[in-house]
């Protein structure tokens, strides 16, 4: 199956441009146990629905950026940069 996905600096793209690494998780305390740790890498939710997920456009600009996406239909219902690389409002 085949969609378009908005790429915050590229514009709509055929997915087949992109991969993507999964849901948004959150990351583990400063020295995390080996349960936690395991828990954060190889664990996911994979709800059906809405659901925050890391994409990078490979055959475009290289950005990594965040997707919300419904898991049941592929609908894409957003896109943004990461907080920490937006740039700064002037």
């Amino acid at each position: 199956m085949t969609f378009l996905l908005l790429c915050p600096n590229c514009g709509p793209r055929a997915v087949e441009e992109f991969i993507t690494t999964g849901e948004v998780t959150v990351r583990p305390t400063a020295a995390p146990s080996r349960r936690e740790l395991s828990r954060y890498i190889y664990f996911r939710t994979n709800a059906a629905g809405s659901q925050r997920e890391w994409w990078y456009h490979r055959h475009g600009c290289e950005l990594w950026f965040l997707a919300e996406r419904d898991t049941r239909t592929n609908e894409v219902l957003g896109t943004e940069l990461p907080p920490a690389t937006r740039p700064e409002a002037g």
